[in-house]
C-alpha cells in the first residue's frame, strides 16, 4: 500500500536521479500528493525558461531619435565634414539625455593622449540619481576608432578647424554624438547666413499663403 509519506519520497528521488529535462517533463504529468514538492521544482525550472522567452520576444529601440541640437554651432560655423561618434556616459546621464536634459550650446570637443573627449556638454542631474549623479559639465570620453581620431587631431593642428559637436541622438538604444570638422564664420558670412534663412522664412510663408487659398 502506497502512503502519502512513500508518494512524496518516490517524486523526490526520481527527481534526484533523472536528468533536468526528463524530470520537468514528470512534473508537468504528476499529479501524485508529493506534487507540492514536484511543482516547486517545476517552477525553478520553468522560470528561467520563461525570462529568456520574454528577453527574445521584447522589441529593442529602433531607428534614430533626436535629442538636441547645437544651432549656435551653424551660426558661428561652417561644418566641412561630420563624423558619428559613441559617448562614455553613467546611467543617471543616460536617464537626463532620454528625458531632454541636456544643452550643447557650450560644447567642444578635444584629443588628449589620443583619446576624444567632449567638453561643456551640460548634462542637468537626474532628479532621482542622489549620489550617482556626475558633475553636469564633466569630461567624457567619445568612441572613434583610433586612426580616425588621429586624422582629426591633425587636420585641427594644421588647417586651423574645430571640433564641435552638432547634434545628441539616439541610434538603435544608444546613444551617439555628431561631430562637425568646422570652420569659424567671418562676420560678414554670419550676415549673408541669416539673410539667407530670413529668405528662405519669407519663401515658407508665402507659400504656405498660397496652400491656405
Amino acid at each position: 500500500m502506497v502512503t502519502a509519506a512513500s508518494a512524496g519520497l518516490w517524486e523526490f528521488k526520481f527527481l534526484l536521479l533523472f536528468p533536468a529535462p526528463l524530470c520537468y517533463n514528470h512534473c508537468r504529468t504528476a499529479r501524485t500528493i508529493g506534487d507540492p514538492i514536484v511543482f516547486a521544482i517545476r517552477n525553478l525550472w520553468e522560470s528561467p525558461r520563461r525570462q529568456k522567452e520574454v528577453r527574445q520576444v521584447a522589441p529593442k529601440q529602433q531607428g534614430i531619435k533626436k535629442i538636441a541640437d547645437n544651432r549656435k554651432a551653424f551660426h558661428e560655423y561652417f561644418v566641412l565634414e561630420r563624423f558619428e561618434a559613441g559617448i562614455e556616459l553613467a546611467g543617471t546621464e543616460v536617464k537626463s539625455i532620454r528625458a531632454g536634459q541636456v544643452n550643447l550650446k557650450d560644447a567642444f570637443c578635444t584629443v588628449k593622449d589620443g583619446e576624444l573627449f567632449v567638453r561643456g556638454m551640460h548634462v542637468s542631474p537626474y532628479e532621482h540619481g542622489n549620489i550617482f549623479n556626475k558633475d553636469p559639465v564633466r569630461p567624457r570620453r567619445l568612441l572613434m576608432h583610433k586612426r580616425e581620431i588621429l586624422r582629426l587631431q591633425a587636420r585641427v593642428m594644421q588647417d586651423g578647424v574645430a571640433l564641435i559637436p552638432l547634434s545628441l541622438y539616439f541610434k538603435d538604444s544608444r546613444v551617439k554624438l555628431e561631430l562637425g570638422l568646422c570652420k569659424g564664420k567671418k562676420l560678414y558670412d554670419k550676415r549673408d547666413s541669416e539673410a539667407e534663412r530670413q529668405s528662405k522664412r519669407d519663401i515658407d510663408r508665402m507659400m504656405k499663403e498660397r496652400t491656405a487659398l
